[in-house]
């Protein structure tokens, strides 16, 4: 069996980490929120379905909130509260919960030689939060060898434009960008935008939300394997 790509490019958020349930979940508590840690994780995937669907830019976090925070079970009554307070503090630097299973997914694939790396609309701090976490970083560390950590913020573009590989596929100049796979958990940022750069789409989809999407759906990096 052939398999459907020859390297692995990877979103950062919600796909290696979720923004923090240990910071996330007291502060909503507070609003009435009744979910545990781990339905602030399946919150993140609701959120995420909810800003593709409005098809919203990379700034505009509006309908994420009010899904994440409804996902959460938090009381109608303090929904506008809870959206608010969840705007001003949701900061890039919680993006830094490691998924279950996608770091050790990243050390198989590297340990079966299949070179990866990362392409990540981030705000100057992924490649560190990464490293900190024990998820992966360039070369050798704690977590699997990345051949290259792009972040928006730094080489100065961002999904969905398809220019932003461009900083990443000379880091994989031995293979097409037509047998490179991109996993990502936007349906317009991660999916139109790799796959207008000419890679292989796949979307993280652990909860089923976005059944009709036109890309490849996983619900774990496992499934990589």
């Amino acid at each position: 069996m052939v398999a459907p790509f020859d390297a692995v490019l990877f979103d950062a958020g919600g796909v290696l980490v979720v923004p923090d349930p240990v910071v996330l979940k007291p502060l909503l508590d507070y609003y009435g929120a009744t979910a545990d840690h781990a339905g602030h994780v399946r919150a993140h995937y609701a959120g995420m379905a909810a800003k593709s669907r409005s098809r919203s830019n990379e700034s505009d976090w509006s309908s994420y909130n009010s899904a994440y925070v409804e996902c959460v079970g938090v009381p109608t009554v303090n929904h506008d509260d809870a959206v608010f307070v969840l705007s001003r503090t949701r900061t890039a630097h919680l993006w830094r919960h490691p998924l279950p299973g996608s770091a050790e997914a990243l050390l198989a694939l590297h340990h079966r030689g299949v070179p990866i790396g990362v392409v990540s609309n981030a705000s100057g701090q992924i490649e560190d939060i990464l490293n900190r976490s024990g998820v992966c970083q360039v070369g050798e560390g704690r977590g699997a060898p990345m051949r290259c950590i792009v972040d928006s913020h730094v080489v100065g573009v961002s999904k969905p434009d398809p220019a932003i590989f461009d900083h990443a596929l000379p880091h994989f100049a031995d293979i097409n960008r037509s047998r490179i796979a991109y996993v990502g958990d936007s349906l317009v940022m991660d999916v139109e935008g790799s796959r207008a750069a000419g890679l292989i789409p796949y979307l993280m989809d652990p909860y089923g939300d976005m059944t009709d999407a036109p890309a490849t759906r996983i619900s774990s990096l496992l499934q990589l394997l």
